[in-house]
């Protein structure tokens, strides 16, 4: 089990990725934030290329292309599927600065049976 919003965690991600099919096109840096969680706010960075997360680092992107951010109890229910990404932003409860565009062009992948079963395998193996 990975502890959440961890290094560990981000590679156990990456590693679960793995499996994901390759989607050209569907390449994008983004930068997330967590506030609120137990240790205090949290930044990581995902790097996709074609689909595949080719990084996933705590710290700061400067080079992100968009900034994801939201509270710790929300990121969990995210990732747990409790709560949809997309209502969450409908919601003003996950804020967006930065390419939208970028963000939306996204959505397809985000959406897919694939990524919705990888993002569970994660939930599964997450200690929150």
């Amino acid at each position: 089990m990975a502890k959440y919003l961890t290094q560990e965690w981000l590679d156990l991600q990456r590693e679960l990725a793995q499996e994901f099919p390759e989607r050209p096109g569907a390449t994008a840096r983004m930068q997330y934030v967590v506030t609120g969680a137990p240790e205090g706010d949290v930044k990581y960075f995902t790097v996709i290329e074609n689909g595949t997360i080719v990084e996933n680092t705590m710290g700061s992107d400067e080079q992100a292309e968009f900034t994801l951010t939201t509270t710790y109890d929300d990121s969990v229910k995210i990732l747990k599927g409790e709560l949809d990404a997309n209502a969450a932003f409908m919601q003003g409860r996950m804020k967006v600065t930065g390419n939208m565009g970028k963000l939306m062009s996204l959505m397809p992948l985000t959406q897919s049976p694939e990524y919705k079963a990888i993002q569970s395998k994660v939930a599964d193996q997450t200690e929150f």
